[in-house]
């Protein structure tokens, strides 16, 4: 199942995973062990779990990755078609950036309990569980054990980041694409 997902996904978002992964693995650890330095940590890893201890939460992350895009991409792209057709004319990159902060925002908030079950399988003790990366049991137990509360756990510090860089990154590549479409213009 997760290999036809996989495939249907963006080939590029499994890349980025792989480099994503393993920062985010080190850093989550990070923060929740201050005493120890990022070099230690990367080192306690490799020597305690191998280079899979640096790829745990891969499958957990991608599953994430997927519904979130197919969540901002199509929210992004209806509401600037939305306001263009509200004031006659195509949005500007800053309407568009503003578009792409709702967007991700609205896509971080239906995609944190995916968010939590990845953090709590990235931090689970070696051999738990938790820690084989089963997505499914992690939202159970969370789910058992907090309710929703603890699937939605961070909700707003991540709509916020996420709506901060929807609306910087989608706003910087609508302004991008804009110049290049009017560079493309002018060259015979």
């Amino acid at each position: 199942m997760l290999a036809f997902l996989l495939l249907l996904s963006d080939p590029f978002l499994t890349v980025a995973c792989l480099i994503r992964v393993p920062s985010e693995v080190v850093k989550q650890r990070a923060q929740v062990s201050a005493s120890l330095r990022t070099f230690q940590i990367f080192s306690n890893i490799l020597y305690q779990e191998g280079i899979q201890g640096l790829y745990r939460g891969y499958k957990s992350t991608v599953l994430r990755e997927i519904p979130f895009s197919l969540v901002q991409f199509p929210l992004w792209e209806s509401l600037k078609a939305l306001w263009s057709w509200r004031q006659d004319h195509v949005v500007d990159s800053w309407q568009s950036a503003v578009c792409g902060a709702f967007a991700g925002g609205f896509a971080a908030a239906v995609t944190t309990p995916l968010d939590v079950a990845k953090t709590r399988i990235m931090l689970a003790k070696a051999g738990s569980s938790t820690a084989s990366g089963n997505v499914l049991s992690a939202l159970h137990g969370v789910w058992r054990t907090q309710g929703l509360s603890g699937l939605f756990a961070g909700v707003f510090p991540r709509m916020a980041a996420i709506s901060l860089g929807g609306f910087i990154f989608l706003g910087a590549y609508d302004q991008t694409r804009s110049l290049l479409l009017e560079l493309g213009k002018e060259s015979p």
